[in-house]
């Protein structure tokens, strides 16, 4: 991969935010769960699809803060528009846990 320049990294806003909704996504090709992830008075809430059924479920979901990218453009996956991207990091197995804080930090705070 390519190095990446600190004015290009600058332009990706990765931003935290908690999510409050989590529900079942039946009509995505893989098993995903569609999050309403709310990134403060500012940003507001946004829509996304995660594939991370694996290791979560929506109860498990509801008041974790998760970092997601808030500037990409909006994204038709399905019936619905994902409106910003949550992170995560792969396992062997494929599997996705969730990019997070180890402390509480307001909705919104930008990746510093």
């Amino acid at each position: 991969m390519a190095d990446l320049s600190w004015e290009t990294f600058r332009q990706v806003e990765l931003r935290v935010g908690t999510i409050i909704d989590a529900r079942p996504f039946p009509e995505s090709r893989n098993p995903s769960y569609i999050l309403q992830v709310d990134f403060g008075p500012d940003i507001g809430v946004r829509k996304s699809s995660a594939q991370i059924t694996d290791l979560y479920t929506p109860d498990t979901l509801l008041g974790r803060q998760v970092i997601a990218v808030t500037n990409f453009p909006p994204k038709q996956i399905g019936p619905i528009m994902s409106e910003c991207l949550v992170t995560g990091f792969h396992r062997p197995d494929h599997s996705v846990v969730l990019a997070t804080t180890d402390m509480p930090v307001p909705d919104g705070t930008r990746l510093a």
